[in-house]
């Protein structure tokens, strides 16, 4: 190419690119454009919390400081930086701003360092942001999305600097910029009389297999403690030692704003139980506390639960005949006041079955600060007389333990609430059977067979029992009242005969067979007189307790899942027939459809369950107005379905226009109780 065309071609492409820059000149240096809402959302909320972008407030802050581009090359020097200017100029406006970008830089920083003095005084520096030392001064907005991420900030960060477990003692930490001298409480923390251990964060947990999940949203640290149980507590009724107990911690500054820019800084660390009534420190009314309860919950069953108790349960009857496995249980520490509700499960079941409602019902105000729940376990393969009469002993046992009735009268005002088999159970704690369940069974008298005094005692309590004096009410939850025809099946009495049974049971059974000849031409094989038999719709023990009514001064409830939404007697749950559950004689019936066998989780009957409970604290008058009554006509918006019962009832509250039936009640004598 000769020489002048290059040069022509050069100066013709430095004219278009003068041309180009002068162009660009003219471009306006600001754009707008639109966004969806979720990625506006985002833009709005990013934070060290969830990525690497710091929040917009903090980019300010960096970029009035001309700060930006240091932060990306020396991130530990822009922080030392942004201090040594937020000292200067501590009265400056905006003085809240600068500390929330001191704690997110001090967070972001920690998380690529993993070092815990650097969470430390993130945690440190979002507490000082949150809480200024005068009320007059600058104070967050509620509405500022900050605020929310500071408490967030100052929740992992100290996750993170305490780790696991969390040790409450006297220590000094060397921070970024000084030191800082934890003090140890001089009076250690007590729950209910009972020192906590192992204390263990959740912010981190997961928690997988309950429904839903509660949390008290505030400031602090959400945590679980194990309660220190005496010897004494270690009986038949006791607190489970693998309780978690919901706590608060917190790590409290005086004078927050002032000391945390200081080079020596003191503050203390304060638990807090979710029960207190006075959590200390004394917090002020706009600043509650964090909890994660269902968390704790959730880690106490994970913990406390071996899932193969429940098929050990079934196939081998000697299970909890050592003592080493309690059958009843509390989550919690009798409260004086507190009635007790107990849970019986079903068959090849557990305790933890029942943790969804459990759950969902301390949720309730109400019902949190008047009722708390026991559960009962029991070799659910053994003779169902047998394990009733072991949730007898148990309660009896627990209220003489907790002082009796005397001491405190709400453990006269006990709830039954059991779930099929665990049913049956409880209303052998709920009738006066008379010998009309022996006298189905055995066709001679008891005093009249050559039986020792104790086979002769252990049959006298099993077979013919009477109300416990405790109990107030029963609820049936897929109680097979007449049977299940699951029970009937050849395969249940093949699953039946591999049930090892206590030794007591098999004695009693060969003493009471071979005590007359004609007993002895019965069918009393031991396979027989287990539950899966027993459960039986040919079985003569279900047949003669259906017969037996509940007593009269207990109010009683049947909740009824069924699969389809046919006619109801065509209706069963997979294990039981509606017919089988239903019993007319009943203070309320419902039918939750579409629901199956365990339908203990389903929102309806747990509805239910705390319409019941809230009924039986105001004895069907309307509460006061802090309170919250559940009605039939709410249990029906949520899809439940009531069915007339023979019990009379006195007229529905206002605004409950659920119809009654006008039949005449089934017995006499019963003293009327208004059903809501």
């Amino acid at each position: 190419m000769p020489v002048i065309r290059r040069l022509r071609l050069s100066s013709r492409t430095a004219a278009y690119g003068a041309t180009l820059f002068l162009l660009a000149g003219c471009t306006s240096p600001i754009s707008v454009h639109e966004m969806s809402l979720q990625r506006a959302y985002m833009d709005r909320s990013r934070s060290a919390l969830n990525g690497s972008l710091l929040s917009n407030t903090t980019h300010t802050v960096l970029q009035r400081q001309n700060l930006l581009k240091l932060w990306e090359t020396q991130p530990t020097r822009t922080i030392a930086t942004l201090r040594a200017m937020t000292q200067r100029h501590f009265y400056a406006h905006k003085l809240e701003d600068q500390l929330f970008a001191l704690a997110e830089l001090s967070y972001q920083r920690a998380r690529k360092t993993h070092d815990r003095a650097q969470f430390m005084a993130a945690a440190l520096y979002a507490y000082a942001y949150l809480n200024p030392s005068a009320p007059e001064a600058d104070r967050p907005s509620g509405y500022d999305p900050h605020f929310r991420q500071a408490c967030d900030i100052y929740m992992f960060a100290l996750t993170e600097a305490l780790g696991a477990p969390i040790t409450l003692s006297a220590q000094r930490w060397t921070l970024p910029y000084g030191t800082l001298d934890v003090e140890a409480s001089a009076t250690p923390f007590q729950w209910h009389g009972h020192s906590l251990t192992d204390l263990r964060p959740l912010a981190r947990l997961s928690i997988k297999g309950l429904q839903n999940i509660y949390r008290h949203v505030g400031l602090g640290e959400p945590v679980a403690g194990l309660p220190h149980l005496t010897q004494q507590e270690s009986r038949s009724f006791q607190i489970t030692d693998k309780l978690r107990v919901p706590l608060n911690l917190q790590l409290v500054m005086t004078n927050a704003r002032q000391q945390v820019l200081a080079d020596v800084q003191k503050a203390s660390l304060h638990l807090a139980a979710i029960d207190d009534p006075e959590p200390s420190p004394p917090q002020e009314e706009s600043t509650p506390l964090q909890y994660d309860q269902t968390a704790a919950r959730g880690l106490s069953l994970n913990e406390a639960m071996d899932w193969s108790t429940e098929y050990k349960g079934f196939l081998d009857g000697r299970l909890f005949d050592q003592g080493s496995i309690p059958q009843l249980i509390t989550i919690e520490p009798h409260q004086h006041g507190h009635r007790p509700v107990i849970l019986v499960h079903g068959t090849a079941s557990s305790a933890a079955r029942w943790a969804d409602m459990i759950n969902d019902l301390l949720e309730d105000t109400e019902i949190r600060q008047n009722y708390e729940f026991w559960l009962f376990s029991y070799a659910t393969g053994n003779p169902i007389p047998y394990s009733a009469l072991q949730l007898r002993e148990a309660l009896q046992q627990a209220v003489s333990q907790l002082g009796g009735v005397q001491a405190d009268p709400a453990l006269g005002e006990m709830t039954l609430i059991g779930h099929s088999q665990g049913g049956l159970l409880i209303k052998l704690l709920a009738i006066d059977a008379g010998d009309k369940l022996w006298d189905g069974m055995i066709s001679r008298p008891l005093d009249s067979l050559n039986l020792s005094t104790n086979s002769k005692t252990l049959l006298q309590e099993a077979l013919f029992p009477k109300p416990l004096p405790e109990v107030k009410s029963v609820v049936f939850i897929s109680t097979p009242q007449h049977g299940s025809y699951i029970a009937g099946f050849s395969l249940a009495h093949l699953v039946g005969r591999m049930v090892t049974f206590p030794i007591t049971v098999t004695e009693v059974t060969k003493a009471v067979m071979e005590s007359d000849p004609n007993i002895r031409r019965l069918n009393m094989r031991p396979w027989r007189v287990g539950s899966v038999y027993g459960m039986s719709p040919h079985s003569s023990f279900i047949r003669s307790l259906a017969t037996i009514p509940v007593a009269n001064q207990i109010t009683a409830h049947s909740i009824i899942p069924v699969l389809g939404d046919g006619p109801l007697d065509k209706q069963n749950d997979g294990v039981v027939s509606y017919k089988s559950a239903h019993v007319p004689d009943v203070d309320s019936e419902l039918v939750v459809r579409r629901s199956g066998h365990s339908t203990q989780s389903n929102p309806i009957t747990i509805a239910e369950v705390r319409r019941i409970l809230l009924a039986q604290l105001h004895n069907g008058s309307r509460p006061p107005q802090t309170a919250e009554l559940i009605t039939r006509n709410d249990i029906m918006t949520l899809g439940g379905e009531y069915v007339p019962t023979t019990r009379t009832h006195i007229a529905a509250p206002q605004n409950d226009n659920q119809p009654t039936t006008t039949t005449p009640p089934a017995r006499t004598g019963k003293s009327v109780r208004p059903t809501p």
